[in-house]
C-alpha cells in the first residue's frame, strides 16, 4: 500500500478526563501531520517535527483551518431500524411492537438486508462514525450482508444476529439451540475476518429464555475474544418486566451475570435505571455502558447518570450509543449536543474534553480496542476524520468567537452534524469526500 498524509490541526485525548483533570487529556498540535502506511500512522506530530519523515514524493493533503481528529466510535447502534428512524411517539415495549419487530422483519430478505447495509454504513461514515458496535436481526443473513459491506469497506465493526427465542414475533424467533448454532457458525465466518469482530447479541432479558442466556454464555467462553452486547435498564417498564420474569434474580443485570454475561468486551445498552451494587459489578468485571441520550430522550426512558457511571471511586467504561432509529442521528457530534443536556437535567456539566473522549479513546476503551483506536500517534490503525468547524455559516459566525481550542470544540458538539465531517478516511485512505463533486 502507498504511504498517505494529511496535515491540519490534530486533536485527540491521551488519557482519561473522567480521572484526570480535563486541560491534561489533550493533545493540540496546531500544524500537524500524520503520515499513514499499510492502514496504520506511522508517525504523527507537528510539521516541522514530522514532514522530514515524508518519503520523497509523498504529497499530504492539507486540511488548512481543520481538525484531524480519530475517527468517532459508537458503542450501541440497530443497523436494521435505520428504515423506522424518527418512528412517531411510543415508550420502549409499545415501540418495540409497534415499529421495531414489523421492521426488522423485512431482514428475512438478503436482498434487503444488502441495500440496508450499504446505506447504513455510508451513512456511519458520512458523519465520521469509523467504528460501530452494531445490532442485527435474528436472521443469519442480515449479519453476512453487514459483515460483507463492511469487509469491502475495510472498516473495522463489531456486529451480531440478535438472540430471541420468546416474547417475539414468530418470524424474529429462533431457539437457545438454533441460536447457538447460527450464532456460531457466524463467529467461524466473521470474527478476526479482516477488520470484522464479532458481538453475541442477547436482545434483552425479557425476549430470551434461560437456557438462551445460558447459550450465549457458552458461546462466550468457547470463543475468547468475542463480544456480547444486549440491552439493560432501559426503561422502568422493562425493569418491572425482567423483575417478574426472573423473580429469581436479585437484579436486571444479575440475570445476564447468572448466565456468564458480564465481562470484559460485554457492553451494555442504556442503564439508566441501575443501582449502585449493579455500577460496582460493571466495575470490577471490566463492562461497559453505551451512553445512548438521544434514544433514552426521544422514548422517555429516562437520564444516564454519567457522573454516578464514572465515579473515581469505581470508574466504569463508558462509550457513546446512537441507537437509531429509538434515536434521531447517527452524527455522534448531534449525540453530545444531547449529551451535555441529558448532564445539564442531571445536576452535572458535560465539558467538550469530556465528551469527545466519549466519543473516542472512551469508546476505544469500553471495546478494548484502544490498544489500536481512538488516538492519532504511530501504530494505531489510520481511521480518522477531518472536521470543519466552520461547516455551516453560523458555525463560521460563532466560531470567529471562539477564544480557546475547548470553546471551539464544544461549539462543535453543540451546532455540528455531519456537515462537519469533512473528509473520513478508513485505514490510510479516503472513504468520504463532503465537498467531492
Amino acid at each position: 500500500m502507498s504511504v498517505t498524509a494529511l496535515r491540519g490541526q490534530i486533536v485527540y485525548l491521551h488519557a482519561n478526563p473522567f480521572e484526570h483533570p480535563p486541560e491534561d487529556c489533550l493533545t493540540h498540535h496546531p500544524d500537524g501531520l500524520v503520515i499513514m502506511e499499510d492502514g496504520l500512522i506511522t508517525a504523527a506530530g507537528p510539521w516541522a517535527e514530522t514532514a522530514p519523515l515524508l518519503p520523497a514524493g509523498t504529497k499530504p493533503v492539507h486540511y488548512p483551518e481543520h481538525l484531524i481528529m480519530p475517527g468517532l466510535i459508537d458503542t450501541h447502534v440497530h443497523y436494521p431500524q435505520l428504515q423506522m428512524i424518527g418512528a412517531y411517539g411510543e415508550q420502549l415495549l409499545e415501540w418495540l411492537n409497534t415499529y421495531t419487530f414489523v421492521t426488522e422483519q423485512q431482514f428475512a430478505d438478503r436482498a434487503h438486508a444488502d441495500h440496508v447495509a450499504k446505506t447504513f454504513l455510508r451513512e456511519l461514515l458520512r458523519a465520521g462514525t469509523t467504528t460501530a458496535m452494531v445490532y442485527c436481526t435474528v436472521h443469519p443473513q442480515s449479519v453476512e450482508a453487514f459483515f460483507a459491506e463492511s469487509h469491502r469497506l475495510n472498516t473495522r465493526m463489531i456486529a451480531g444476529k440478535v438472540l430471541m427465542d420468546r416474547n417475539a414475533p414468530g418470524g424474529l424467533l429462533d431457539t437457545a439451540q438454533r441460536g447457538y448454532d447460527e450464532s456460531a457458525a457466524l463467529i467461524a465466518r466473521w470474527h478476526g475476518r479482516g477488520r470484522q469482530m464479532y458481538g453475541v447479541t442477547p436482545r434483552f432479558a425479557p425476549t430470551s429464555t434461560e437456557a438462551q442466556l445460558d447459550a450465549a454464555g457458552a458461546l462466550l467462553r468457547e470463543n475468547p475474544g468475542v463480544y456480547m452486547q444486549t440491552h439493560l435498564c432501559e426503561n422502568p417498564g422493562e425493569v418491572a418486566w425482567v423483575r417478574e420474569l426472573f423473580p429469581d434474580r436479585h437484579s436486571y443485570l444479575d440475570v445476564y451475570d447468572h448466565a456468564g454475561l458480564v465481562g470484559p468486551r460485554s457492553v451494555f445498552g442504556h442503564a439508566i435505571h441501575m443501582h449502585e451494587g449493579d455500577f460496582c459489578t460493571c466495575h470490577e468485571r471490566g463492562a461497559a455502558l453505551a451512553f445512548c441520550p438521544t434514544s433514552n430522550l426521544f422514548l422517555g426512558s429516562g437520564l444516564f447518570r454519567l457522573s454516578d457511571a464514572t465515579d473515581p471511586r469505581r470508574p466504569v467504561r463508558v462509550g457513546l450509543g446512537t441507537d437509531v432509529g429509538a434515536g434521531t442521528s447517527l452524527s455522534q457530534l448531534q449525540t453530545l449536543n444531547e449529551a451535555y443536556k441529558v448532564a445539564a437535567l442531571s445536576g452535572t456539566r458535560l465539558d467538550a474534553v469530556r465528551a469527545f473522549y466519549l466519543a473516542t479513546l472512551g469508546g476505544a476503551r469500553a471495546l478494548y480496542l484502544d490498544d489500536r483506536l481512538g488516538q492519532v500517534k504511530p501504530g494505531h490503525e489510520a481511521d480518522l476524520i477531518v472536521v470543519d468547524p466552520r461547516a455551516t455559516p453560523l458555525m463560521t459566525f460563532r466560531t470567529g468567537y471562539c477564544e480557546s481550542l475547548t470553546d471551539l470544540l464544544f461549539t462543535l458538539m453543540i451546532m455540528g452534524d455531519d456537515r462537519a465531517i469533512r473528509a473520513t478516511w478508513i485505514a490510510g485512505r479516503p472513504v468520504h469526500d463532503r465537498d467531492a463533486p
